[in-house]
């Protein structure tokens, strides 16, 4: 059977299924996190900058009222948005006011860089031409101090990192007094992203995939590989993909508010053998080799992160 939770370097354990709120239709968020929880879901993965955490509150409220969910059974993410990452605390406790709760389970960096807290919007400030109004010279690991110290105000449990490439890890590790618990990065078999996932590994970093089956209607799930394997599992190819992160020792963020859909994704999981996840992994090295890897999500901020399949 898949494993249903995975250890974090804090002796905490973490779902290796989570329900995912990111792009999640306004008055639909709500009911999705209160079916979710009360149908075998324990993980809600959510951040300031989706701007639904009121509606994530509201869920959890209604689930924990239905007396099938206990606050404790519940591991709940948020994120610091970049227009915070001077000012973590105070990011924080907007998200937690929000949601409803005292602490959240895990607190991560949203994306390594600092856009401007001054700026003509709360969440995405532009300059005049458009652009994002980004702060030139951040450094990073600043944010990663202000994180370390919101461990001793028990407002979150574990404290981790968001887009982090294996350069930007490489910088903030030789300054980190905690090593952050997880490093939540897009993966899918179109985006192995193997040389961030291996030093993860190595410094005892779980990983958390998001966009687990690439773009709405995306090339991932008529993938021949991916098709092989459900054909040969009789299950669809969702159920292949879901599955793939959860053989490779991380925890996926399936997204959904369609009840049946929430409920699907964490009933349709399968143990994976050893020749399906090595036909995954020749097809992923194959698109590697030949830099048709495919990457669903990056916000225009301008900046390089280091990613090999942005260079």
């Amino acid at each position: 059977m898949a494993p249903k939770h995975f250890a974090l370097n804090t002796g905490a354990r973490i779902p290796a299924v989570g329900l995912g709120t990111w792009q999640s239709p306004p008055g639909q968020v709500a009911s999705a996190v209160s079916y979710a929880l009360q149908n075998g879901y324990t993980l809600i993965d959510g951040a300031y900058c989706y701007g639904n955490e009121d509606e994530v509150g509201q869920g959890l409220a209604e689930a924990f009222a239905s007396g099938k969910v206990k606050r404790e059974d519940v591991f709940v993410v948020s994120k610091v948005w970049t227009t915070y990452t001077t000012r973590v605390e105070e990011g924080l406790d907007k998200s937690l006011k929000s949601l409803g709760l005292d602490y959240v389970d895990l607190y991560l960096v949203h994306w390594p860089l600092l856009m401007n807290p001054e700026g003509n919007h709360d969440r995405f400030p532009t300059r005049p031409d458009g652009t994002r109004d980004i702060v030139p010279g951040f450094n990073h690991v600043d944010t990663w101090k202000q994180m370390e110290a919101l461990l001793k105000t028990g407002k979150t449990k574990a404290i981790g990192i968001s887009n982090y490439s294996k350069l930007y890890l490489e910088q903030l590790l030789p300054h980190a007094t905690v090593i952050p618990a997880v490093n939540q990065i897009e993966n899918h078999p179109a985006l192995p992203q193997q040389e961030i996932v291996d030093l993860c590994k190595e410094k005892g970093i779980h990983i958390m995939a998001y966009s687990p089956l690439g773009s709405t209607g995306g090339p991932l799930l008529s993938a021949e590989p991916v098709v092989k394997i459900a054909e040969k599992h009789k299950v669809k190819p969702s159920s292949i993909l879901l599955s793939y992160h959860v053989a490779r020792g991380n925890t996926v963020i399936a997204k959904s508010v369609t009840h049946e859909r929430i409920k699907e994704n964490i009933d349709s999981l399968i143990d994976l053998d050893e020749e399906d996840q090595a036909e995954l992994t020749a097809y992923s090295d194959k698109l590697v080799a030949e830099k048709k890897w495919q990457r669903f999500v990056y916000p225009p901020f301008g900046i390089n992160f280091g990613f090999p399949d942005k260079q």
